[in-house]
């Protein structure tokens, strides 16, 4: 039976919460300097979670960013940056309304086929990155935003009425068509607050998968032991540039899903009004998360948390961009909190290292003694 380590829990909760607390003292500093009440705006956020529609729409914007998350997250355990997932959310959510839009099939059958076309173009579109970093050693840092930028302008190409899109009569907006009701997917309904997308209980389940192929198969531990020292792992017989490749292409294809819930439950299109900064917010839950299933669902959480509150902020003087500047200082404090914890464990581990020898060198002697 493996040996609990309180230690090692003690500081893996340690950097998140630090985090926290010090965005939260910063957001403070903030509302002082600028003659507000620096605690009025936590207790009117925290009020609205009373009202049961604020609920759904926390709870959706949580899947949605667990899902977009999760992508961040494959690629950091293989220790790449993957910044691509916003491109790769949006290209593949696009596409797979446009798919959508254009045949009808029975239920099941029309929600799979939209869900595998996300989940190949997110892949593949990463895959460009896993391809140039492999073949060609390109940081995957410096392609990932490159195709951020290209996916922008080839969906702005692609949904003009000539391409792909659809111009609805009496509007200025531009669609990819609406998707049949056989593409939709039933949600959980809430009554007066809404339903919860049936997408968003997918991406809970899918951060179990992501749980077990990462520590209870033997592609999981390839994958950590690539990310973790390649030099190392490919002495081992692991083949690091296949892993790159691969870990690329699941954390696209994992980022064409996080378009999922509101694609399938609400919207039944893709427009120009579709959100946008999914992928970078995603980057910072994954942080705070620390790339752990658990850590990452509470992280959406917070992070929608503040998203879907903020309005409330508006309604009672204060500006909503409040939110924002907590999500932002949050990411901050994470990477100081996380460093500054990190050396904590390493002077704690080097204590107890010496406290151990100093022992058996004292037990040594007595044993010598008699």
């Amino acid at each position: 039976m493996k040996k609990f380590d309180k230690d090692r829990l003690i500081l893996g909760l340690a950097g998140p919460v630090l985090a926290l607390v010090v965005a939260f003292l910063l957001t403070s500093v903030v509302l002082l300097l600028s003659d507000r009440n620096p605690f009025e705006p936590y207790r009117l956020m925290a009020e609205q979670l009373e009202f049961t529609d604020v609920q759904v729409l926390i709870v959706n914007q949580t899947g949605i960013y667990y899902l977009a998350a999760l992508a961040v997250a494959i690629g950091f355990r293989m220790n790449l940056f993957n910044i691509g997932v916003d491109g790769q959310y949006r290209l593949a959510v696009m596409l797979a309304a446009v798919v959508g839009a254009a045949v009808e099939l029975p239920g099941p059958l029309h929600i799979l086929l939209i869900v595998f076309v996300a989940m190949a173009v997110g892949a593949l579109w990463a895959g460009i990155a896993g391809v140039l970093k492999t073949t060609r050693g390109v940081s995957e840092v410096v392609s990932t935003i490159m195709l951020n930028a290209i996916a922008t302008s080839l969906i702005a190409w692609l949904i003009l009425p000539k391409n792909l899109g659809v111009q609805p009569e009496g509007s200025n907006d531009l669609t990819t068509g609406e998707i049949a009701e056989s593409g939709w997917l039933p949600g959980l309904d809430m009554g007066q607050g809404g339903f919860i997308y049936g997408f968003t209980f997918v991406a809970f389940a899918l951060g179990i998968v992501y749980w077990f192929v990462l520590n209870r198969t033997r592609f999981g531990f390839d994958l950590r032991a690539t990310g973790a020292s390649e030099s190392a792992a490919q002495a081992s017989g692991v083949d690091s540039k296949r892993m790159i490749l691969t870990a690329m292409l699941i954390s696209g294809a994992m980022a064409g899903l996080a378009g999922m819930p509101m694609l399938l439950g609400q919207t039944h299109t893709y427009s120009l009004s579709f959100p946008v900064g999914v992928g970078f917010t995603a980057i910072g839950i994954a942080l705070l998360g620390r790339n752990n299933p658990i850590g990452i669902l509470f992280a959406s959480l917070l992070f929608a948390f503040l998203d879907k509150t903020a309005e409330g902020l508006g309604l009672a003087g204060y500006e909503k961009e409040l939110a924002t500047i907590m999500q932002g200082l949050i990411v901050i404090a994470v990477v100081v909190s996380y460093e500054i914890v990190r050396q904590y464990g390493l002077r704690r581990q080097q204590q107890k290292v010496g406290e151990e020898l100093a022992a058996q060198a004292r037990k040594n002697k007595e044993v010598a003694a008699a």
